[in-house]
C-alpha cells in the first residue's frame, strides 16, 4: 500500500481545492449510457438516452456541455443531442460522469487541475470497467489540466463540499469494505484533506436503503450557498429510510463546518408514492439528486405530491436562479438522478 510522505505531489500542497458546485461553470460534461444492465432491457436503456439528451439539452442553455459518447454510438447521441452539445469521443463503460468522471479542482488564481480516482464500479457492482477507470484522466489530458491521481477508490457522487473547506460524506459509502479496506477512516479522512482542501469532513451515516451505490451522499443531503445544508426527509415514520435519515438530521444539526459555523438545515421531503425498479427493488428517489448550472437548478420530479414542495424549497435556497424540474423517472430507473449524471467544471 502506497502511504503519502511529505515530499508527495498532492493538490493541497500546490494550492488546489475543490470548489462548491454552486460556483461559476465552464461547462459540464456527461456520459452516453451504453451499458444495458442499469435500465434492465434494450428498451430501458432508450428511455434512458431519451432522459439524458433532454438533462443535456436543458443544462446547454445556461452553459456548455461535452457528452463522452463510444465512437459506436456518435450518430445517434448526435441526433438526440442536437447542435447545442459537444460530442467527445472516447471508449465508456456505462454513464454516470458524477462518479468516474473527473473531481475538478481550481487554486482561486485562475488554475484549473482535476483528481481521477481509483474507480471500482461501486465495489465491483458491473464488469467491465477499465474504461470508466481512466476516462477522467482522458478528459482533463484533453483540457489540458494537471490531472492528480487519487490515492482513494471512491466516486463523485459520494463526496460534496461548500468550497470553504468543509466536506459531507457517508460512512456506508467511504468506510465500505469494496472500496479501500486497507485504509482506516482517519487515513481516508487524510488523503481527503490534501485532494480536495477538506478542513473538516461531516461524517454521516447511512444513506438510502435501496441506493446500489453503497449510500452516496448525493442521494442524502447536499451544501446550498448561505451556510445550509439540504437533506431528505421521508414523511412517513414506516419508511425503511426514515431511521438512517432522522439520525443523518440530528448529525447535522450537531455539526460545525470548517468556519466552526453551525449549519442551516432545511429538510427536502422525499417522495410520498413508492416504487420499484424494473429488478423488483424499491426505486429509490431524492430531490436532493438536483444540479446547479450556471443561473439554473436542474431538479427532478416524480409526478409525486411532493414534487412542487420540493421546488419551492429548492428555489428559496437559490433565489436568483431558474429552477427546471425534470422527469427523472427513466434516469433513476438506472440507479441515479440528475446529479449522478452530471458532472461540473469551473469556471
Amino acid at each position: 500500500m502506497h502511504t503519502l510522505d511529505a515530499e508527495d505531489e498532492c493538490p493541497v500542497r500546490d494550492g488546489f481545492f475543490m470548489p462548491a458546485e454552486w460556483g461559476p461553470h465552464a461547462g459540464t460534461w456527461m456520459q452516453w449510457p451504453c451499458r444495458v444492465a442499469p435500465w434492465g432491457t434494450p428498451d430501458g436503456l432508450l428511455q434512458a438516452r431519451i432522459a439524458y439528451a433532454e438533462v443535456a439539452r436543458t443544462i446547454a442553455r445556461f452553459e456548455p456541455v461535452n457528452m463522452v459518447v463510444r465512437p459506436q454510438d456518435k450518430v445517434e447521441a448526435q441526433l438526440a443531442l442536437g447542435h447545442s452539445v459537444k460530442i467527445f469521443e472516447g471508449m465508456i463503460d456505462d454513464s454516470w460522469a458524477r462518479d468516474s468522471g473527473p473531481t475538478f479542482l481550481v487554486d482561486g488564481k485562475g488554475g484549473h487541475a482535476g483528481i481521477q480516482w481509483r474507480f471500482n464500479a461501486w465495489g465491483t457492482k458491473y464488469t467491465p470497467y477499465d474504461n470508466d477507470a481512466t476516462v477522467a484522466s482522458r478528459i482533463l489530458k484533453s483540457l489540458g489540466v494537471k490531472t492528480y491521481l487519487g490515492p482513494l477508490t471512491v466516486e463523485g457522487g459520494a463526496l460534496h463540499v461548500d468550497g470553504a473547506g468543509t466536506l459531507l460524506v457517508t460512512e456506508q459509502c467511504l468506510l465500505n469494505q469494496n472500496r479501500n479496506p486497507e485504509l482506516t477512516r482517519q487515513q481516508i479522512e487524510a488523503r481527503l484533506a490534501l485532494y480536495l482542501g477538506a478542513l473538516k469532513i461531516i461524517w454521516l451515516g447511512d444513506g438510502l436503503k435501496e441506493d446500489e451505490t453503497d449510500g452516496h451522499v448525493d442521494n442524502v443531503a447536499c451544501f446550498a450557498p448561505g451556510g445550509r445544508v439540504l437533506i431528505g426527509v421521508p414523511h412517513d415514520k414506516s419508511d425503511a429510510n426514515y431511521p438512517p435519515m432522522s439520525d443523518n438530521l440530528v448529525r447535522l444539526h450537531e455539526a460545525r463546518t470548517a468556519t466552526g459555523a453551525k449549519l442551516d438545515v432545511v429538510e427536502l421531503p422525499m417522495p410520498y408514492a413508492p416504487r420499484t425498479r424494473h429488478d423488483g427493488t424499491r426505486l429509490e428517489m431524492s430531490y436532493i439528486n438536483f444540479y446547479a448550472c450556471n443561473g439554473a437548478i436542474v431538479m427532478p420530479a416524480f409526478d409525486d405530491k411532493a414534487d412542487e414542495e420540493a421546488k419551492r424549497i429548492i428555489a428559496d435556497c437559490y433565489p436568483d436562479r431558474e429552477i427546471v424540474q425534470l422527469d427523472a423517472s427513466a434516469v433513476i430507473e438506472g440507479g441515479g438522478g440528475i446529479h449522478c449524471i452530471t458532472q461540473q467544471q469551473p469556471a
